[in-house]
């Protein structure tokens, strides 16, 4: 269904149900006419009104504020009302009806934030950090939210396509005085420049993957035989018991969610069936489904029994590219000490479960193993698309970093302007109808 851009929207802004407050906002060239119509009182830009809101028969549905805020310097860019009554379900219903009877037409979802974003109040991460700041669970996610919407993320990936703009300026320039006795591909400037702007990426990359997931979780998956404790795991983790714990092995034979924070980082710990050679079909069934996690998730806790080296095996049988940590239990039965050791490559942490000694070495692992910093000045809240497009930028520089050696400057103007779209995708300069209609149908109605 199209909407008109024109049309005067409305909607209850605040949650469904009973309260003391509510809202209604209305945005659009109407607005100002279905006030007067609703109340006799005058009203100011930018001051609280108290009045009556009235039904066509002059009767009163409710009492409260009236504000009034002119274009342009309103949340949407246009002229908008917002009327902040008693949050009975009814009364906010029936004041809601009369403002459509007025002539405005009922907000779809996020239309409020959209009109913000086509008129320039905000750009595409700014609008969507207005839906991650309402939907945030933690503090720190609210805090990076706070920074996006303050436009922190969107400010560098402006300077990087101004820095690429630049750049391709350069390029073609090279390109249109292929004459000149000046080899202008060769002088080292571009090389230095695409390397510049390598970097760039890279770094907010990996700040934006901490965003990422400080917005979605991390997904950590327990992998290992049966009876190494994976359970007992989840259940120290969780801090109450999730999974059944028992001597019998492979008591676990579904998969195990569960959604945790450790100092405001939000984890999504999975538990999963023992990895063995198994006949029993539900067994089966449940091993095949820990594969399948185990190959979804940002990391593998690989847990293993320190007094049975024969339990390490299973690392043989996981995909060479994964993630994992191995955590080896049950130190207070082999006498090791708790301990970690870390690398680039494959990190080990020595712990008891049972005992909870060494636990925080685990957790302390998993904040630094995404570079988790608590109350960082410099994350901002990340998306999955936003990654994405760092990524294909990235590959579009490196890219160009080829076609450089190659001396093709036409294609290496042509990498460096798809890297500029692809960074312009996050902020909405470049991007489709399809994905507007796709972000802010995600949204609340009334915001």
């Amino acid at each position: 269904m199209q909407y008109n851009i024109l049309d005067t929207i409305a909607a209850i802004s605040t949650p469904p149900g009973n309260g003391g407050v509510g809202i209604i906002r209305i945005s659009g060239c109407l607005a100002i006419q279905i006030a007067k119509q609703l109340t006799t009182k005058s009203f100011l830009p930018r001051q609280a009104l108290f009045a009556s809101f009235k039904d066509q028969d002059s009767s009163v549905i409710d009492s409260g504020i009236l504000l009034f805020f002119p274009n342009p310097s309103s949340y949407t860019g246009e002229d908008t009302i917002e009327l902040q009554g008693h949050g009975g379900t009814v009364v906010l219903d029936m004041l809601l009806r009369r403002v459509l009877s007025l002539g405005a037409r009922l907000a779809k979802p996020g239309e409020f934030t959209e009109r913000a974003f086509l008129n320039n109040k905000l750009d595409l991460a700014q609008a969507e950090a207005v839906a991650d700041l309402i939907e945030s669970s933690t503090e720190q996610s609210v805090r990076s939210s706070q920074k996006s919407m303050q436009g922190v993320f969107s400010k560098q990936i402006n300077e990087l396509v101004d820095q690429l703009t630049e750049l391709r300026m350069y390029v073609e320039a090279a390109i249109d005085f292929v004459d000149e006795e000046i080899d202008f591909l060769s002088d080292g400037i571009v090389a230095n420049k695409i390397n510049e702007i390598s970097e760039k990426i890279y770094k907010i990359q990996k700040t934006a993957q901490q965003g990422r997931l400080l917005r979605d979780g991390m997904t950590i998956v327990l992998a290992g035989k049966p009876n190494v404790g994976k359970s007992s795991l989840l259940n120290v983790l969780a801090g109450h018991e999730v999974a059944i714990v028992t001597e019998v092995a492979g008591t676990t034979r579904d998969i195990l969610k569960e959604r945790i924070q450790i100092d405001g980082m939000p984890l999504h710990i999975i538990d999963t069936a023992g990895l063995r050679e198994s006949d029993n079909i539900v067994e089966k069934e449940g091993i095949r489904r820990a594969h399948e996690q185990i190959r979804q998730a940002d990391k593998i806790l690989l847990i293993i029994d320190s007094t049975d080296p024969e339990t390490e095996s299973i690392v043989n049988t996981l995909p060479r590219d994964l993630d994992i940590t191995k955590v080896y239990n049950k130190i207070d039965l082999s006498g090791i000490e708790p301990k970690i050791i870390e690398s680039d490559h494959q990190s080990e942490i020595y712990l008891s479960v049972k005992q909870q000694i060494g636990i925080e070495l685990l957790t302390n692992h998993l904040k630094n193993s995404v570079g988790f910093k608590g109350e960082s000045d410099d994350v901002f809240i990340a998306r999955i698309r936003h990654i994405e497009a760092l990524n294909s930028a990235q590959n579009h520089v490196e890219d160009a970093k080829l076609q450089l050696q190659n001396q093709a400057g036409e294609l290496v103007a042509e990498d460096l302007s798809q890297a500029q779209n692809s960074l312009a995708e996050i902020t909405g300069v470049f991007s489709s109808d399809d994905l507007l209609g796709k972000i802010f149908s995600s949204f609340c109605i009334g915001k």
